[in-house]
């Protein structure tokens, strides 16, 4: 990474920015010799330091510095991609404390009963750039949905179709994969819909516009991100340098 333009910071701030404590319990760490920067003790934890060039240690492990996490979560049904909500799960009660640090926030929202990618971060330049309406960035979804999906509806949702609040879509690409009756003589079509934009309930709007309810929904791409399929449900890690770079970060930023 450049160092052009890159301020050094209190070693008290580096600290408690990734969880090692409060500045006044830093303090106290520091007279105690639990602080070491380039292989001298510090007992002034708030001296400038680098902390991408500069080795630091705390209580005798060397820290590994990083300003912004990205991580990619499959979402499970049933939890809110939200910060906080006072009745259900969110997504941040699936992260390890180690994560929570960083205070990242899901980049858009899945609604409660849908699973499947979500990216949090706490790099909010690259959410306004993956969010802004201009940018148009698609976004695939897998679903089952109740009753016939024909060609029809893949040349209506291609031309736009009208929502109940009469806003009209833009042109999304459905992609029909099969169908199967179930027991009680409904018919199940198993489609892959990309859209351009993020309406509430979109997917399940567009369908319920040409007489057909969705069941069940998957988000499996957002822009060239796609969901990692051994990623079990409710699992998450942290993007690759190949994933980082496909959302124009790297792994140094």
């Amino acid at each position: 990474m450049s160092t052009k333009g890159r301020t050094t910071q209190r070693l008290d701030k580096v600290l408690s920015n990734l969880g090692f404590g409060s500045r006044a319990e830093l303090k106290k760490m520091a007279k105690q010799g639990s602080i070491v920067v380039n292989g001298t003790m510090m007992k002034d934890p708030g001296k400038h330091v680098d902390p991408y060039t500069d080795i630091i240690e705390f209580e005798g492990e060397t820290i590994q510095y990083r300003e912004y996490v990205y991580i990619m979560l499959h979402k499970p049904p049933g939890v809110v991609s939200a910060t906080e909500d006072l009745r259900d799960r969110t997504v941040l009660d699936l992260l390890d404390k180690d994560y929570l640090v960083f205070e990242p926030f899901p980049v858009g929202r899945l609604d409660k009963d849908t699973e499947g990618l979500l990216l949090l971060t706490n790099d909010g330049k690259l959410a306004h750039e993956l969010l802004s309406p201009r940018k148009h960035i698609p976004k695939t979804y897998e679903a089952i949905v109740e009753g016939r999906v024909g060609e029809e509806d893949a040349r209506l949702f291609a031309a736009g179709v009208t929502l109940d609040d009469g806003y009209a879509t833009m042109p999304a690409e459905l992609v029909i994969h099969s169908h199967e009756e179930r027991d009680d003589g409904v018919i199940l079509s198993r489609i892959s819909l990309t859209i351009h934009e993020g309406k509430f309930h979109q997917v399940k709007r567009m369908f319920e516009a040409v007489g057909k309810k969705v069941v069940y929904l998957k988000r499996v791409s957002m822009g060239e991100l796609r969901l990692d399929k051994s990623l079990k449900i409710g699992t998450y890690r942290e993007l690759t340098e190949e994933e980082l770079a496909l959302i124009g970060r790297t792994a140094s930023l």
